[in-house]
């Protein structure tokens, strides 16, 4: 008869689940997101952003006609394609610059409001760099990377003061002369009732090329409309393309197992064979 030498017969199903439980811990550890509140601080940068581009969540070409926004990796909630950020809204207000000395604080409220649409990854010291427990270098867990300029925001969006910096902030002397860092208000507001795209049936949810993309219409934290983190394995996202977005409840959100349900799924069938009659018996 083959004999066990590592693990006896009596001792199989010990050893058996210890592997399992081992499998289970390693898969199951997600990365550690930042969970921010609905209103808060942030800081504010920008990068530009290619008319029509489909950016990290897949969301529809026409949604760059409006304004939208990457957002800082960690609360974003995935390092790669779409996270639980995607299609969020939020409303955007200039409160002072980061960088001049002194800093600039206008005497006019401006603000805007934008979906997220796309992903900011950390790397290094980046304003986008935040993890949890570790801010950004300006104090900040989140940053917000608008897209500007562009069509839907104005031109003088970011305001200046020429008697004390020396010159007026236009498109093409903010790219040169750029205060580059804002500190921000923002606060999270319904996207359908608030950002300008929702206005145009076509800026609203993804393209449709399969499970890459997630781009809710008007994300409100359920699962049956608001996209998992695709860096976690978490199952497929809300079907959120354009044909389907202005019925986000009628999805059901069912997912296909994934990666984290493999431990689960081996005990299920390693257990009850190691209970057969006589097996687990000297």
């Amino acid at each position: 008869m083959l004999s066990l030498p590592i693990c006896s017969r009596s001792w199989l199903s010990l050893c058996f689940l210890t592997l399992i439980c081992a499998l289970f811990s390693t898969t199951a550890r997600a990365t550690e997101w930042i969970d921010y509140p609905d209103t808060g601080t942030a800081t504010l940068t920008h990068y530009t952003l290619p008319d029509g581009y489909i950016a990290s969540c897949g969301c529809t070409g026409a949604s760059t006609q409006y304004p939208t926004a990457a957002m800082s990796q960690y609360a974003f909630g995935s390092s790669t394609a779409y996270g639980p950020s995607c299609g969020r809204c939020f409303k955007i207000t200039l409160m002072d610059t980061y960088l001049p000395d002194p800093p600039f604080i206008p005497n006019v409220t401006k603000s805007v409001v934008i979906k997220v649409t796309d992903l900011c990854p950390a790397g290094g010291n980046g304003w986008c760099s935040a993890k949890p427990g570790k801010p950004n270098q300006g104090g900040q867990y989140i940053n917000f990377d608008l897209a500007w300029p562009s069509s839907s925001i104005p031109d003088d969006f970011f305001p200046s003061n020429k008697a004390l910096y020396g010159f007026t902030v236009s498109v093409a002397e903010i790219l040169d002369q750029d205060f580059g860092v804002w500190n921000v208000s923002y606060q999270s507001v319904d996207c359908l009732e608030n950002w300008e795209g929702a206005k145009n049936a076509a800026a609203l949810g993804s393209v449709d090329d399969g499970s890459s993309v997630c781009c809710p219409a008007n994300p409100t934290g359920s699962a049956n409309d608001t996209c998992p983190s695709f860096s976690d394995d978490n199952g497929i996202p809300p079907d959120t393309a354009t044909t389907a977005a202005t019925s986000a409840a009628g999805t059901d959100g069912a997912s296909i197992p994934s990666m984290r349900d493999l431990p689960l799924l081996l005990y299920s069938l390693l257990v009850p064979s190691l209970l057969l009659p006589g097996f687990l018996l000297d």
